[in-house]
């Protein structure tokens, strides 16, 4: 479609969407939402894996060798490095690697560019056992690496981290697999959002 918008979804389990519709992921609601406000996006090129961690998503994209730029880049990644124990320092080098070719893809315009903080999983069913408080603790140190790194770049940082919190008292918010979130969830991070990148596109 002539002017039609191109959007390209960089990440992991969070962005694919694991456990819900295709139609219910984040990155499809956005473009739902901007199409509803007049603004045509075509359907958003995602890479993005269950488990996936930056380096994995850096090799990824690099397999993927796209050689096109897009109007919109997005970014949420890290959530496994945290599980998997991996050293801070790591993820704090590859994410600001990760934004630096999110930036060249949206040619080189940091303003088409926004990362989502990293969801708190310590308050789902699946982290019951495992040290929640622990969990959000790290996270914290995760995504405040990110907002200052994004800060650095002058790229778009939202955080909803608060809004997954809330699944600990509503358990709507939470995919059947008791980890992931909900089209429900997914929906709410999307209002956040939505409207500032519709001046970004």
């Amino acid at each position: 479609m002539e002017n039609e918008k191109s959007y390209l979804a960089l990440g992991d389990s969070y962005t694919v969407g694991e456990s819900v519709d295709a139609e219910k992921t984040w990155p499809v609601q956005l473009v739902n939402f901007l199409k509803k406000n007049k603004v045509e996006v075509g359907t958003p090129k995602i890479i993005a894996t269950t488990g996936w961690t930056t380096n994995e998503l850096i090799s990824a994209i690099k397999e993927e060798n796209i050689n096109k730029e897009f109007d919109l880049v997005s970014l949420l990644i890290g959530v496994n490095n945290q599980y998997r124990g991996y050293p801070i320092d790591q993820y704090k080098k590859e994410f600001e690697e990760l934004l630096q070719i999110s930036i060249i893809y949206a040619n080189d315009d940091p303003s088409k560019v926004f990362v989502l903080s990293i969801p708190d999983y310590g308050v789902t069913p699946f982290a019951s056992e495992r040290n929640p408080e622990k969990i959000g603790k790290e996270l914290d140190e995760y995504n405040a690496i990110a907002e200052a790194i994004c800060k650095q770049y002058k790229v778009c940082f939202f955080d909803i981290t608060p809004i997954s919190k809330n699944a600990k008292n509503d358990p709507e918010l939470v995919a059947d697999d008791g980890l992931h979130p909900s089209g429900k969830m997914y929906m709410e991070w999307v209002d956040l959002i939505w409207k500032d990148v519709f001046k970004m596109i």
